[in-house]
C-alpha cells in the first residue's frame, strides 16, 4: 500500500469516527495509531486542523455545554473528564467556566428528587447526597440544593394536603 492510499484511507477513517461526535485531537490520534502509521496519522490531522475539523477548543466547549444540558455534572467533573479525553487543563477548565454548579445541581437533582419525594428526610438526604457527589458537585452546594429541594417538597406537600381538605 502507498503512502498516499494509507493516508486516504486514514483520513476517511477519521471523518468516520468525527461523523458519530465531535472528538478531540488525543482521541482521534489514539484511534488512528491503532491502524496507521504515526507519520500518516500526524498528516491526518494536519490535515484535518486545517480544515477545522479538530478543534480541541471547540469540542471541549461543546462537550461542556452537552453534559450540562443533556446529563448535568460539576464543572470539576467535566473539565475531568475533557482532560481524560485528551484536552489540555488550561482548555478544560476554560470551557467547564460555563458550568453554574448551583443551576446544574438543581436541575438534576429536581428530577431525582421527585422519584424519592415520599421517603423521609433522612432517607431523602442520604439519597440525594449520594447522587450528587458522584456528579462531582462540592459538599455546599449538595447540601443548599438539598435543602432547597426539600423546602419545596414540603410547601408542596403542605398546598396540597391543604387544597384536599378544602
Amino acid at each position: 500500500m502507498t503512502t498516499d492510499q494509507s493516508f486516504r484511507q486514514a483520513q476517511g477513517a477519521a471523518l468516520r469516527l468525527l461523523s458519530y461526535r465531535p472528538r478531540s485531537e488525543a482521541e482521534l490520534r489514539g484511534r488512528l495509531n491503532r491502524r496507521f502509521p504515526s507519520h500518516t496519522v500526524e498528516g491526518v490531522l494536519r490535515s484535518l486542523k486545517r480544515q477545522s475539523l479538530v478543534n480541541d477548543q471547540e469540542f471541549a466547549m461543546l462537550w461542556a455545554e452537552s453534559r450540562d444540558r443533556q446529563r448535568p455534572r460539576s464543572a470539576a467533573a467535566i473539565r475531568r473528564e475533557l482532560v481524560a479525553k485528551g484536552v489540555a487543563p488550561e482548555t478544560a477548565a476554560s470551557a467547564a467556566s460555563i458550568v453554574d454548579d448551583e443551576e446544574s445541581a438543581m436541575r438534576s437533582a429536581a428530577r431525582f428528587a421527585r422519584r424519592i419525594a415520599d421517603t423521609d428526610f433522612v432517607s431523602f438526604h442520604r439519597k440525594l447526597h449520594g447522587y450528587l457527589q458522584r456528579r462531582g458537585y462540592s459538599g455546599g452546594v449538595t447540601r443548599r440544593t438539598i435543602s432547597s429541594l426539600w423546602d419545596d417538597l414540603s410547601r408542596n406537600a403542605a398546598a396540597s394536603t391543604l387544597a384536599d381538605s378544602q
